[in-house]
């Protein structure tokens, strides 16, 4: 299991997943699922996975070999719109369906990937989608200012109580790290270390990703206040009157 979660803000994009695999209690693994991908001047990308490893992995091959789409090999390097790098990327997954489906049947491992794919090519604004394993997909808006997959449950509720389209970057960051820090405390299934991406909205300079570390002194202060805070606001309520 896993989670990752993406912010569609004024300003740009916010994107933090985990890195924890899964494939028993005896066999827990360390792999990144944030990957990138851009040209400088011209295009960022952030794209995170949910599902089962080798699926996501070979979805991702894919993509930078290049994908089949409106007659003509593609890569997220060469398509035109944010539109078109959603469709490449359920195209990828219908194409390791139609390769590795059936095997997977055969072994009675079902066939689960989801995916987080954001970005900006300049001329386009930001956008933020989510692909399903049907390679079929759904757009983030300012209405609904986010997308989570893998373990989410946890981690939404801090979001939809706080997050809008018009919340800086900064609160962004901050909002991102304590839906993780709470879906990290509540399932064993989702660890550290974390992988942080900002798109900053019309800038096409390589970002950088942050590996996020328990010994990650903002991250400490961050779970620290935040968890002191909440005991002390649950501490601060009236209590009821009829008891």
């Amino acid at each position: 299991m896993t989670y990752c979660v993406g912010l569609f803000l004024r300003d740009g994009l916010v994107m933090l997943g985990d890195t924890r695999t899964n494939a028993g209690v005896d066999n827990i693994s360390t792999f990144s699922k944030l990957y990138t991908a851009g040209v400088e001047g011209d295009r960022n990308f952030g794209l995170l996975s949910a599902g089962n490893l080798g699926i996501t992995q070979a979805v991702w091959n894919r993509l930078q070999e290049g994908v089949p789409l409106d007659g003509e090999v593609q890569t997220l390097l060469t398509v035109p719109t944010m539109f078109r790098a959603a469709q490449l990327v359920g195209a990828a997954v219908r194409a390791v369906y139609a390769a590795d489906g059936a095997a997977l049947k055969a072994q009675g491992l079902s066939f689960t990937a989801s995916f987080l794919i954001g970005g900006q090519i300049r001329g386009d604004d930001a956008h933020l989608f989510l692909v399903y394993s049907a390679g079929n997909f759904i757009e983030a808006t300012a209405d609904t200012p986010f997308l989570q997959i893998g373990e989410h449950k946890y981690g939404k509720p801090i979001i939809t109580r706080v997050l809008t389209h018009d919340t800086p970057l900064e609160d962004g960051v901050k909002l991102v790290l304590v839906s993780m820090d709470d879906t990290v405390r509540t399932n064993l299934s989702v660890g550290l270390p974390l992988d942080l991406l900002v798109l900053r909205k019309d800038i096409f300079a390589t970002p950088a990703v942050r590996r996020i570390a328990a010994d990650d002194p903002y991250f400490a202060v961050l779970r620290d206040g935040w968890s002191s805070r909440m005991r002390q606001t649950f501490k601060d309520l009236p209590s009821p009157e009829w008891l």
